[in-house]
């Protein structure tokens, strides 16, 4: 399928792209190959082909332990704030 100049104006309406009419034909081309190749994928048979349902199905992935390796070292970052609240940071508002 080959994408004419008034379709991919259309598309670039529905996407709220500002394209100028320089850059319309290189739009044309590029979108026309990359609709040409979904349509070669599309085309092939996959009738045989099994869905992956997982990666790693066969393999064992290496966990780490779930422990904590890192102190609460909020206090010290508070410290570098302008304004601190019950542990919160506190800043100015910026959406009336």
């Amino acid at each position: 399928m080959t994408l004419t100049r008034r379709d991919v104006e259309t598309i670039a309406h529905l996407a709220r792209l500002g394209i100028s009419e320089d850059e319309l034909p290189a739009y044309v081309g590029s979108l026309s190959r990359i609709i040409g190749f979904v349509e070669q994928l599309a085309a092939v048979d996959t009738a045989e082909v099994e869905p992956l349902a997982h990666p790693l199905e066969d393999q064992v992935q290496r966990l780490r332990a779930d422990a904590v390796d890192e102190t609460d070292r909020r206090e010290l970052y508070q410290q570098n704030a302008a304004a601190v609240e019950a542990g919160l940071y506190i800043v100015p508002k910026v959406i009336e």
